[in-house]
C-alpha cells in the first residue's frame, strides 16, 4: 500500500468513526431523558386495568433502539425468552 491508499483509508475511518460518535451522542441524550408524569400515570392506568389492581409498574425507561426493525427484534427475542 502507498501512501495514498493509507490516506483515503484513514479518511474512511474517520468518517465511520464521526457517524458513530454522532449516533453514541443521539442515544445517550434519548436515553436521559425523563419520562413526563403524565405518560407515567397513563402507562400505571393501563397497567391496572390490564391487571386488575394486582399489578405494578416497576420501571419505565426509553428504548435505545431509534428503529422500527430493531424494535421487532427485541419484541421477537422477548418472546423466546419467555418460551
Amino acid at each position: 500500500m502507498d501512501n495514498t491508499e493509507l490516506f483515503k483509508l484513514v479518511q474512511q475511518l474517520q468518517t465511520r468513526l464521526d457517524s458513530v460518535e454522532a449516533e453514541l451522542a443521539e442515544l445517550k441524550k434519548r436515553s436521559d431523558q425523563e419520562i413526563p408524569e403524565d405518560v407515567l400515570m397513563a402507562i400505571s392506568a393501563a397497567v391496572s386495568a390490564y391487571m386488575g389492581n394486582k399489578g405494578r409498574v416497576r420501571a419505565v425507561r426509553f428504548s435505545r433502539h431509534r428503529t422500527w426493525a430493531a424494535q421487532g427484534r427485541q419484541a421477537v427475542q422477548s418472546r423466546s425468552r419467555n418460551l
